[in-house]
């Protein structure tokens, strides 16, 4: 009879294991739920980010502006443990998303100097590290990466087409830093 029963669990073992999928390079890698579904479709995280996640640093645009402040800041923020991975290794893990908010700001004199301040936000890039090359048929990844833009009325859904028309350019410059640009995040360096 245990050998019945041994026999009997195995087999349901077994066809429970031959039944369920394979983890394929087309799943996300665990932890992006919610952020990245199984076509590899990308959308800006449920959870509040902007107080759970890191800083990985800020950069103020320069621009032309009547007050004579920074035309926009964009503030980069990443996943908990993103950070003290990169330092070990110098590179970003795979399923690191990084997300860059776009903000409006607004200038005016202060008893530091002249200022520029966030005001409203603009909209988000996010970036999902693929080291494996997951979604080839999907217009939004390669060169390492998953790559969506949305604008400030709608996190979930993207209006990126196609990464390498409308991203990729934007990163040329450092693309030796595998398209980062790790300079502008002092948080990466020990």
């Amino acid at each position: 009879m245990k050998l019945l029963i041994s026999a009997g669990t195995l087999a349901i073992t077994l066809i429970t294991v031959l039944a369920t999928p394979a983890l394929s390079k087309d799943v996300p890698p665990p932890g992006l739920e919610g952020i990245v579904d199984d076509r590899g479709n990308i959308r800006l995280p449920a959870v509040d980010f902007r107080a759970k996640w890191p800083v990985l640093g800020a950069f103020s645009i320069a621009g032309d502006t009547p007050e004579g402040g920074a035309a926009g800041l964009h503030v980069v923020y990443t996943q908990p443990g993103v950070i003290e991975a990169y330092r070990k290794t110098g590179k970003f893990p795979d399923g690191a998303v990084l997300i860059k908010e776009l903000l409006k700001t607004k200038t005016k004199q202060m008893t530091t100097g002249r200022v520029s301040h966030a005001t409203e936000r603009a909209g988000w890039f996010v970036m999902v590290k693929d080291a494996t090359g997951r979604f080839k048929d999907n217009k939004l990844w390669g060169d390492g990466w998953g790559w969506a833009f949305f604008g400030s009325k709608d996190r979930v859904k993207t209006p990126t087409k196609d990464y390498k028309a409308e991203c990729l350019g934007c990163h040329i410059p450092a693309k030796k830093n595998d398209w980062i640009y790790v300079e502008g995040y002092p948080a990466l360096k020990n």
